[in-house]
């Protein structure tokens, strides 16, 4: 392969482009954002220069998520390690924080859940983990990047053998364009064609991937959404001697019988720079706003120690700021009967989970090692990259199924509920019970979330047997 383009430098994109630098003469990389500039800061207002130590700037524009918490799940550290040796022990070493055995506090309404070990975290802020992947990404000999925003595929002109051959894109102070490359009222642009034997799409859950199919003749991917109308909000506090033995802490709301509010869900975890970040989600009428008084209030009514603790005693570093995720979506490409050679689609632009449940970044680099694997078997750029697909269809349906269920299940949604919801429901509060009644039973749970183990563990007759003995003993005791 010669050219390969990567849409978009998300943490998708990033590790999309490590991978190709294994196969591609030639990476190029097309992000709007100014790479190489210092970050707009974010809570709390303090920034650093790209590839500096201790506290990062603040998030690029192109994400607008990227003030809120993340964390880095150990399946997804697995994954980065792979591809980017050492860069655990960078982040660690650069700040981060390492948050495993009695310094986690895992919490569902109120009760605490049994402590697991090996379900290890990495914390820090989206900015900081992502100027470090960057840098070592941008670093290799064969990856540069093209600063302008995706404006479409390009096509071979034979319609019998037609395939993607590149994209274009507008460099960033170029005026937005129409469908056929011309600003209102303007000559034409300068809209620039990338030639790429194989473009990947990282522009995330906005992608204008459909569009682009369509408009060459081709069917766009059918899309599934869910409608889960989440808002969070999210502040950076000052961390002092309190809670030394606290590095994370989840607090998760089963959700409410219909007709009732939804309580809220928070989690705090300590970041670089001596801080805790601070996160409170909330559903529908009840998504949070920016006032600082009641995001304090809210969080302190949260049944647990450490996030009441921290909401009422810290200092909040700058604003609190929100965003909003009106629906979980997902694109079917294996759904379609022809698809273009020479394209792939990853990250938040083949799906994208309510971020409640924290597997996006562990997803995105997942993704990247299912191009690996294609590419490696034999996969070529010239031919449809249905084997690609198939292999990244496991890792969405994964993701997809444990949060789907949650998701279905919140008093606010009306559906469409697919085939054996009901069944599927009644099972999953009751495997909620039992994860705070059998440490087994946790463990194969957060196997599950850390996308160690597929969904069918948590239904096979082994785990449903312990479900139903932790239950029965329960109710006997």
């Amino acid at each position: 392969m010669r050219t390969a383009v990567v849409l978009g430098a998300s943490v998708a994109g990033l590790l999309a482009a490590r991978v190709l630098s294994d196969h591609a003469e030639r990476v190029v990389i097309v992000e709007p954002d100014d790479l190489t500039a210092v970050g707009h800061a974010g809570p709390g207002g303090t920034t650093e220069g790209p590839g500096g130590g201790g506290v990062a700037s603040g998030p690029r524009l192109g994400v607008p998520q990227g003030v809120q918490l993340h964390v880095l799940m150990a399946m997804g550290r697995t994954q980065l390690d792979r591809w980017l040796p050492g860069m655990s022990d960078e982040l660690l070493g650069d700040g981060a924080v390492f948050c495993a055995g009695e310094r986690v506090h895992q919490y569902t309404d109120g009760v605490r859940r049994p402590l697991i070990p090996g379900h290890d975290l990495i914390s820090s802020t989206r900015p900081f983990l992502e100027e470090r992947v960057r840098r070592r990404v941008l670093g290799l000999p064969n990856v540069e990047v093209a600063r302008g925003r995706a404006d479409g595929l390009r096509f071979t002109a034979n319609t019998v053998d037609q395939r993607v051959c590149g994209a274009f894109y507008l460099p960033t102070d170029t005026p937005a364009t129409d469908d056929d490359g011309f600003a209102a009222g303007s000559a034409r642009t300068r809209r620039v064609c990338l030639a790429a034997d194989l473009v990947v799409d990282a522009t995330g859950r906005g992608t204008r991937i459909g569009t682009w199919l369509e408009k060459a003749g081709w069917q766009p991917p059918p899309v599934e959404r869910i409608a889960i109308d989440l808002g969070y909000a999210t502040a950076l506090l000052r961390r002092g001697p309190e809670l030394p033995d606290v590095a994370v802490t989840t607090a998760m709301a089963t959700p409410a019988p219909a007709g009732s509010p939804q309580p809220d869900s928070a989690a705090v975890a300590e970041v670089e720079g001596g801080r805790w970040m601070m996160v409170l989600a909330g559903y529908a009428a009840r998504r949070p706003t920016r006032d600082p008084r009641e995001f304090v209030e809210r969080c302190a009514a949260i049944p647990a120690g450490p996030v009441r603790e921290i909401a009422t005693g810290c200092e909040i570093l700058g604003d609190v700021v929100c965003h909003r995720v009106p629906d979980s979506r997902r694109r079917e490409f294996t759904r379609l009967s022809r698809f273009p050679a020479g394209l792939v689609v990853v990250g938040d632009a083949a799906a994208s989970f309510n971020p409640v449940y924290g597997q996006g970044m562990t997803s995105a680099a997942l993704h990247a090692s299912c191009l690996s694997a294609y590419l490696r078997s034999g996969g070529r750029v010239d031919e449809p990259a249905r084997d690609f697909f198939v292999r990244q269809r496991v890792v969405v349906d994964a993701a997809w199924q444990l949060s789907a269920i949650g998701d279905l299940a919140q008093p606010h949604v009306d559906g469409p509920y697919p085939a054996g919801f009901r069944a599927a429901q009644w099972y999953s509060a009751r495997l909620g019970r039992a994860c705070a009644l059998d440490p087994e039973v946790y463990r194969r749970f957060l196997d599950v979330v850390n996308m160690r183990e597929r969904p069918e563990l948590l239904t096979r007759p082994g785990t449903a047997l312990r479900v139903a003995r932790a239950l029965l003993a329960a109710d006997r005791g």
